[in-house]
């Protein structure tokens, strides 16, 4: 069962994964908000555990950063490990004052210039959508716990450190102001599409942690344990989602 990423065994997975990109947040989440956690795969630091929450399972592993490393992980959950649900839990830079830092971002697609749909599976489709049914325990999550979830648009990016070309208005003006992009990433995409493409379900909360249009900026001590609504909405929907696998 095990594979060159992946130590664990059959069964040592949850159905449903939560995945931040920081497998030190996956500790942290593990650590502070599951019962009984146990860790289930280490290999190359990529830290994996599963545990429950409110006696329900649950597993909370770390992607790694970008597209090809959430597709290979995330591939070989829904594949190999019977994974059924994995919510993305990351952070953003905003594009728009619609979303302000710590604020949390439910994604209603994620946008993307990356070729990794057309070459994982030849889709030229350039947004990817997340799981209706999972969104909706997400909201349902949210609202029970009087969380606020801003909803719309992701743009999913190969690049972090990207040169200015001197156009303007500027590529992410462009991605808010034309197709509704609320903030910048660099997973969901691969992951929404690995979802789609193996009959699985995935979505993705961000909390805002730097801004293009405002100064303010969060530290990585914050990044790493201070998004706990985000953390509590997504550990929350699994009670809505009984019954539905």
């Amino acid at each position: 069962m095990s594979t060159p990423h992946n130590r664990a065994a059959k069964g040592d997975f949850a159905k449903t994964v939560l995945m931040p990109g920081d497998p030190l947040r996956a500790k942290f989440i593990a650590e502070t908000f599951l019962e009984n956690p146990r860790l289930v795969t280490d290999v190359r630091g990529m830290l994996g555990y599963t545990g429950t929450f409110q006696g329900r399972p649950v597993s909370v592993m770390g992607s790694g950063m970008g597209m090809p490393s959430i597709g290979i992980y995330s591939y070989e959950l829904y594949s190999r490990y019977g994974v059924e649900n994995i919510i993305r839990i990351g952070s953003a830079g905003s594009y728009s004052e619609k979303a302000k830092i710590f604020d949390v971002v439910l994604a209603t697609g994620a946008v993307s210039e990356s070729n990794y749909a057309l070459t994982q599976s030849g889709d030229p489709d350039t947004v990817q959508l997340p799981s209706p049914e999972l969104n909706a325990a997400l909201r349902a999550s949210a609202q029970a716990q009087g969380i606020p979830l801003t909803e719309g648009n992701i743009h999913s990016s190969d690049v972090f450190y990207r040169e200015d070309d001197g156009q303007r208005p500027t590529y992410w003006e462009k991605l808010r102001d034309e197709q509704g992009c609320l903030c910048v990433e660099m997973e969901s995409f691969a992951l929404f599409h690995n979802a789609k493409v193996l009959g699985k379900r995935a979505a993705c909360l961000l909390t805002i942690s730097d801004s293009f249009v405002s100064p303010e900026i969060t530290t990585p001590e914050q990044r790493q344990t201070s998004f706990t609504d985000m953390m509590k909405v997504a550990l929350g929907a699994g009670q809505y989602l009984e019954g539905t696998l």
